[in-house]
């Protein structure tokens, strides 16, 4: 199970569920002096599309892990996603005023696999694979497709795999600009685009039968609005109905700091006084490593700002890391 192999990977004995409040020391491992274990994830990469490159979420988990374990050595988070991309290969009419189609992930899984050889690899699509487009039989099978091809090559270069499901799709803040059901095209999201990715999610979620790690960020972005509307009619994590705000990239994190037993607060934050500055630090430093790494793989996706070399990042990231050492002591 995931998470098994990552406590292993972070030398942890036991985990923290997201609800629970905080265990009284003597019940935790004393993982200084655990020496039966050994680190067996040195990188981790995160792949999906814009939701992924803003990447909070990603720093949100890297601070948690940082402050449980603050003399541990951690894996490096490596954050590569691509704005647009999807994993079925599809992009509709007219995509980005008709400047460039959509990305295709496995243009460049090869290469990324190749060079950053994860240990670990976290991915989350489905939000562009349906087009914005009514379910339909054929848009599905292409997503289905592209999510068994990108599990087979991440388990053949050796790496294991953990799936996210899509985001939710809110379509109350975007009410006045959605379409019906019947059209031809959709330059516009269809309406009722969140039942394409509910179908989305509970497909994937049905491959933990087949022993996939398969966590659910779709319910819990939903179940989060759902709940929050009881009191604010007009709630949401996402002012355009798909990029989630701060603390939608906080409830994306939520399931898996529940998998790898971190604990965050009421806010999607870790346990911290500083907190919200070690995440920014922390997302200073990721972006650093994201621009670079996505230029020294290459992809298709117009407008994405050249990264720096890695030595000159390394650079950069040291004087970052003594602030975070500083705020973490």
């Amino acid at each position: 199970m995931s998470s098994h192999f990552l406590r292993c990977a972070l030398l942890v004995a036991s985990a923290l569920s997201w609800c629970q409040v905080a265990v009284a020391q003597d019940t935790k491992p004393d993982i200084k002096t655990d020496k039966t274990r050994q680190v067996a994830a040195k990188r981790i990469v995160f792949l999906g599309d814009s939701i992924t490159h803003a990447g909070r979420y990603v720093a949100v988990l890297e601070t948690a892990l940082r402050i449980e374990y603050p003399d541990q050595t951690i894996p490096e988070f490596l954050n590569l996603g691509l704005p647009s991309e999807t994993v079925s290969g599809l992009s509709e009419p007219g995509h980005a005023g008709g400047a460039f189609p959509r990305p295709d992930l496995h243009e460049r899984l090869g290469r990324v696999l190749e060079q950053t050889k994860p240990d670990i690899v976290v991915a989350c699509y489905g939000m562009n694979c349906g087009m914005y487009y009514p379910l339909s039989e054929d848009r599905f099978a292409k997503f289905k497709s592209g999510i068994e091809r990108l599990h087979a090559q991440v388990e053949k270069a050796g790496a294991r795999i953990i799936h996210l499901t899509p985001a939710f799709f809110d379509a109350l803040p975007i009410r006045d600009r959605l379409l019906p059901d019947g059209l031809q095209e959709y330059r516009q999201p269809y309406a009722n685009y969140d039942d394409v990715l509910e179908a989305y999610s509970k497909w994937l979620m049905d491959q933990r039968s087949r022993g996939w790690t398969v966590l659910d960020v779709h319910a819990a972005m939903k179940s989060a609005v759902l709940e929050a509307r009881k009191n604010d009619p007009n709630f949401t994590l996402a002012s355009d109905g798909v990029h989630p705000n701060a603390l939608g990239q906080a409830i994306v994190a939520k399931p898996l700091a529940e998998d790898w037993g971190l604990e965050l607060d009421a806010q999607g934050l870790p346990k911290h006084p500083k907190a919200s500055e070690l995440v920014d630090l922390v997302a200073n430093k990721q972006n650093n490593l994201k621009l670079s790494w996505l230029s020294i793989t290459k992809h298709t996706r117009p407008g994405i700002p050249q990264g720096q070399s890695l030595e000159q990042v390394a650079i950069q990231n040291r004087q970052i890391e003594q602030k975070i050492a500083e705020l973490l002591k």
